[in-house]
């Protein structure tokens, strides 16, 4: 069964699986989608494909669930000899799709990224191969990830198929508003990860989080954190919040927790920022993102 090429939209809330070892894959995915998540994001270099592929398979049978019901989400990884990754060519971006569905043990992706624009001389051939993976089925739509405007540019320029989505991280301190204008400019759906970073337990454990982060929450995590502050006013979370503004900015949000009460709460956000508080969010953007160790692949040539 091939992917129906229909207009299909991406859930607003999705569920992020960054750092969910397949071991805890299956149970986590069952949880989410009993809560109530349709939109299930992974990539190849997370290396949980094969739990969440039995987590989707379990819960589709338990709750009766079709699959054109839940929107999922896979990464190609397009190589990095700086990091000893060969580049991959059209052809390995193919059998790396393939590769993916295998393991998720479906016959379709709704949305399959490049998951950093690391290959300069490969980066077209790369996203070539994406089109031809829509055109033949294997995805719903495709789209790119941690790409700049330049990077996007250039797929523009070759007059190839516009990607439909970035994924790139944006929360209240990187908030990469000329990239996200352009963006918008060109219909590209913008996506945001990582959006706890100002939050004090941010990739809490062990080689997780990055100097650069370290030394940001060292400025603003304290007691008297706007964040904080926010939280009591609206009687949620401090994550809650962070979330809300990803949403009320228009951005397709992909909170992450392993833990049951906190995949339910990232969930739950139906209430409403008020515009002097989105006003004050709006002057915390403290420049580019923290997420990747090795800098923000946006930076990349």
């Amino acid at each position: 069964m091939n992917a129906d090429q229909t207009l299909v939209n991406m859930p607003t809330i999705g569920f992020g699986t960054y750092l969910i070892p397949n071991e805890e894959a299956q149970k986590t995915i069952n949880t989410a989608l009993k809560i109530g998540y349709r939109h299930i994001d992974t990539a190849e270099v997370y290396r949980n494909e094969v739990g969440i592929g039995l987590g989707l398979k379990d819960t589709f049978s338990q709750l009766s669930l079709h699959r054109d019901e839940v929107f999922i989400t896979s990464k190609v990884f397009p190589g990095n000899p700086s990091w000893g990754r060969e580049p991959k060519n059209y052809k390995m971006c193919i059998e790396a799709c393939d590769s993916s569905l295998e393991r998720l043990k479906l016959d379709y992706l709704d949305c399959y990224l490049i998951h950093a624009p690391f290959c300069k001389d490969l980066r077209l051939e790369q996203w070539k191969a994406l089109c031809d993976l829509k055109k033949e089925g294997k995805t719903r739509t495709i789209g790119v990830s941690n790409y700049s405007q330049l990077h996007i540019q250039e797929i523009i320029n070759e007059g190839l198929e516009v990607p439909e989505y970035n994924q790139i991280e944006l929360h209240p301190w990187c908030q990469k508003e000329e990239l996200v204008s352009f963006l918008k400019d060109k219909n590209i759906k913008v996506v945001a990860y990582s959006s706890l970073v100002p939050l004090e337990g941010w990739r809490a454990k062990p080689n997780q989080d990055s100097s650069k982060s370290q030394s940001m929450k060292e400025d603003g995590a304290d007691n008297s954190s706007p964040f904080k502050i926010m939280s009591k006013k609206y009687g949620v979370s401090e994550a809650q919040i962070l979330l809300r503004w990803g949403l009320q900015m228009g951005f397709v949000i992909l909170p992450k927790s392993s833990d049951e009460n906190r995949i339910r709460e990232n969930f739950d956000l139906s209430f409403q920022i008020d515009d002097s508080d989105m006003k004050e969010i709006s002057t915390m953007d403290k420049g580019d993102g923290i997420a990747w160790p090795n800098g923000d692949p946006c930076n990349s040539e």
